[in-house]
Parts: structure tokens; sequence; C-alpha cells
């Protein structure tokens, strides 16, 4: 009985442990950023999924806490970080390449207003990346049928539409130009309207081929608005 009294006693007047210091959510999302951006630069992952991984992989869970996850820029940001390190001699070799292909293409499809969009547009492009269009047309059958008459090969899919969960998802095509992956989302004209607001940082969602055309001179660059 008395032993129990004085351990009893005893904790009472032990000072309560403190607990372990953890990092603020700016560290936090910091390090989920630098991790999906070395997925990204290497393996070529998928910036949602990416994001999702290295989440948890820094926090050991799958539920994330409220403005814990990085968004696209800040990992955008680290990704050129990663590629600057340990990339500088082939990225922007590759990314040059992209372009001039993403040129070509989208001259040959002038008629269907071709967009460039993603990596290749953004400076970030790398080993595992496709050339990404978006196209606006009075229909998208006038846009397949303008591929198959030229005996291309065709894949169709779909995608979310860029303005949110609001819309209809979009048909897609995918094909091969110069053993180069593209894929090119169909819009109708009316998208048009709005689709040129500039991102957060002020840089461009999309560029016309004359903006296209002018990055060629800058490897590394992405456009402005």
């Amino acid at each position: 009985m008395l032993p129990t009294l004085l351990t009893t006693q005893l904790s009472t007047q032990l000072p309560t442990p403190m607990p372990t210091p953890h990092p603020d959510h700016g560290q936090l999302r910091t390090e989920i950023a630098v991790r999906a951006a070395r997925l990204i630069a290497e393996d070529g992952a998928d910036y949602d999924l990416a994001r999702k991984k290295a989440a948890r992989q820094v926090t050991g869970v799958d539920a994330s806490v409220p403005n814990l996850l990085p968004d696209r820029l800040e990992i955008e940001a680290q990704v050129r970080k990663y590629q600057a390190l340990f990339q500088a001699d082939s990225q922007p070799v590759r990314l040059m390449q992209l372009r001039q292909l993403a040129a070509e293409v989208m001259e040959r499809l002038l008629p269907f207003r071709p967009y460039l969009t993603g990596a290749v547009l953004h400076g970030t492009a790398g080993i595992h990346d496709d050339i990404h269009l978006q196209l606006f047309a009075d229909s998208s059958k006038d846009v397949l049928m303008f591929l198959l008459d030229r005996d291309i090969a065709l894949d169709i899919g779909a995608a979310p539409h860029f303005k949110g969960s609001r819309y209809d998802d979009v048909e897609t095509v995918s094909f091969y130009w110069r053993k180069q992956q593209v894929h090119a989302e169909l819009y109708e004209l009316n998208d048009l309207k709005g689709a040129l607001k500039p991102r957060a940082d002020g840089s461009a969602h999309r560029a016309d081929l004359t903006a296209v055309r002018a990055l060629l001179g800058n490897p590394v660059s992405s456009p402005a608005t």
C-alpha cells in the first residue's frame, strides 16, 4: 500500500512531459513539395499522384490536414530547382525538342486554334513528358476527320474540362508525331471565353503558336500573359 501511495504522490509532482516539437504547416508543405518534385522529375509521376504519395511519405497517413498539401505552383517551383541541380545538362535539351515538335504539330492544326499547355509550356518537361494541346473547333468530329484523312492513328479518350467539375468532360485524341506522343483536348469555340486568364504567378495557362515560337529562343522560360 505504501509503495503505491508514494508512487502516486511522486507522479503528481513530476512535470508533464512536453510534446515532441512538430514542424509547422509551411515546413511540411515544402517537404511534401520537394518529395513530389523528385517523383515528377525522376519517374514522370502525375502531379496529383506525386503530391498524394509525397504527403503520405511525410505525414505517414493518407488523410491530409487542411492547407497542408502544396499547390501545383509550389511543386512546379521545386521541380525547377531539382532539374537545375540534377538534370541541368539533359532537361533543357529535351524541353527544346518537345517545344519544336509542339510548334510543328500546332502549325498543322492551325484551323482548330491550337494552344500548348502543361509541362512543355511551363518549362519543366523532361524525359517522361508528352506534348499536351487544347484545340478549339466547331466540332470535335472535324478534328478527328482531319487527322484520319492524313492516316494518323488515333486513340480516343476523355479529360476533365479545364473550367472545372461543373462542366462535362471533354473528348481527347492521342497520336504520335515524329515518334513523340501528343494528347489533344477537344473544346468548343465558346470555351475560348475566359480561357486566357493567367495563372496565380502571372504566367499563362496556355500558349498559341506565336507564343510557342517565341519560347524556342529561351528553352527554360514560361510565357507571361
